[in-house]
């Protein structure tokens, strides 16, 4: 048992708002400067859409991500002999049109216009080339327009749907849509750090997540390929590859990120998850529809005692377990089974989970009325305007019954407040509801008080770094490093791919 600490995340998406509060304060924190204008760490996108950049989740076109051949796993991108013979010219990277050409105003033309009848505008010029331009694109371009025949109906996860349900889905009564806010997964096994030729990209030691070291950063840009999450970007003007660091200079203080700190429907949660490092490749051989289940058996409990020993001998103090113990995303991981990885085929074992939204139900006009009615207990999960084939192409790998499982949780929960609130719903079919989804009453009052009512203490819980012991295995001098921020590892970085 190899036991490592992985600071997790859980983005509860039936909370969010689509607000982007946190988009814009990662943006004003690391990517508001020159060579960054394109680039978005942190963005919402609006589902069924095409998402940032477009179609990003189609690795038919970017190849991104790992696929198993002959019972291992390699990158979709291809080997080392075609990542050499690419390396001057990769043919799977987004084009900057695929993200938008990033723009400003002419705002002295307001200023500056010579007296006339006519009003002043102030044109956009683009950031990188100065010169006027026609915005036909942005970050979120399709945001809020989740039933539009022209970017919805791009969305890659229809393609689980049948024509029918499509044709039921872009009917100009049923238009439907929720937000997917996304940032760096700081996946398990990043296909980043396994592309890149320069060793640059590499995981902490000590809590798992993902940096890029710019001194050897050389800018070859495989890493925007391997990563089929589209979140690793070339800044254009340093010729170095950036992504998110999940703000670690604020995680190293015990601060959450600025994402986190900023979210207005306080839908994200983060926590560290102990996890079995020998697991890894057998949860990657898998079928699609297991590896949910596989990713979820590499999550050890924090309270068993053997993996407390085996935590300890690898490392990871007595604190950093206490605080897996009180991980929010612990419990929505592997104790309730909410949250659900994002395109688990992708098989990078990503630590950003999800929980799935309950959606409207999907009614039907008969005389003149609409009726959304059902007779059956959870008719409004089987009903969801938006099919669970996909929240299953987006949550689980096609594995239906694990949305099912964790939508009707929710509803359970539901139902079960509302019996103690309102008082229309009987004792005896909330707790037939309960029964269903194997939950006693205790938990689905643990499941509302953390996901209604959570203090920020509640939300995260951050181990503590101690750097200083992951700069003493590089540095004797530990006096020479006080009072800067660094990076810390578990053993030396090597040069290779």
């Amino acid at each position: 048992m190899d036991v490592r600490l992985q600071i997790s995340m859980v983005f509860h998406l039936d909370k969010c708002i689509g607000c982007h509060t946190c988009s814009v304060a990662c943006k004003n924190v690391w990517t508001d400067r020159k060579g960054a204008e394109y680039m978005w760490w942190n963005n919402v996108e609006t589902k069924p859409g095409t998402g940032y950049p477009t179609s990003w989740e189609d690795q038919g076109k970017y190849h991104g991500g790992w696929e198993q051949k002959n019972g291992q796993p390699d990158l979709k991108m291809g080997g080392r002999v075609l990542r050499v013979l690419n390396i001057f010219h990769n043919p799977y990277l987004p084009k900057l049109d695929d993200y938008y050409e990033p723009w400003t105003y002419k705002y002295e033309d307001l200023f500056n216009a010579p007296e006339g009848a006519d009003q002043p505008t102030a044109r956009p010029v683009s950031m990188v080339t100065g010169q006027p331009m026609e915005i036909e694109a942005g970050p979120n371009w399709d945001d809020d327009l989740g039933g539009s025949p022209i970017y919805a109906a791009n969305d890659p996860n229809l393609e689980a749907l049948t024509p029918q349900q499509r044709e039921e889905l872009f009917e100009i009564e049923r238009l439907v849509f929720f937000y997917l806010p996304r940032i760096c997964n700081h996946c398990l096994n990043a296909a980043c750090v396994a592309a890149c030729p320069s060793g640059a990209i590499y995981k902490r030691g000590e809590d798992g997540v993902v940096l890029i070291n710019q001194d050897k950063c050389r800018g070859w840009r495989m890493c925007v390929t391997a990563c089929p999450y589209k979140k690793t970007f070339y800044n254009w003007s340093t010729g170095k590859s950036e992504k998110c660091i999940l703000c670690f200079p604020r995680l190293e203080t015990g601060q959450a990120p600025a994402c986190f700190h900023s979210c207005v429907g306080r839908i994200r949660y983060l926590g560290a998850l102990l996890y079995d490092a020998e697991q890894m490749l057998p949860a990657m051989a898998v079928s699609d529809d297991k590896l949910v289940e596989a990713q979820r058996e590499m999550i050890l409990d924090p309270f068993d005692r053997e993996v407390q020993a085996a935590a300890l001998k690898n490392g990871i103090d007595a604190a950093a377990i206490e605080a897996a113990q009180r991980s929010p995303v612990y419990k929505y991981v592997k104790d309730w089974k909410l949250a659900l990885p994002l395109h688990p085929e992708f098989r990078t074992l990503p630590m950003l989970f999800y929980v799935p939204p309950l959606l409207p139900v999907m009614a039907k006009n008969e005389d003149g009325l609409y009726d959304a009615s059902g007779k059956e207990l959870f008719s409004p999960i089987e009903k969801a305007r938006l099919p669970i084939e996909y929240m299953a192409s987006l949550f689980s790998a096609g594995n239906n019954d694990l949305v099912r499982y964790a939508l009707k949780k929710q509803y359970a929960v539901r139902l079960f407040k509302r019996m103690e609130t309102v008082g229309d719903i009987e004792h005896a079919t909330v707790k037939r509801a309960l029964e269903q989804v194997e939950m006693t009453e205790e938990e689905a009052e643990s499941i509302y008080r953390l996901t209604s009512l959570p203090t920020v203490d509640d939300r995260y819980v951050i181990p503590p770094s101690h750097r200083e012991e992951a700069m003493q295995m590089l540095n004797d001098d530990m006096l020479a490093e006080k009072g800067m921020a660094g990076l810390g590892f578990r053993e030396l970085p090597v040069r290779g791919a």
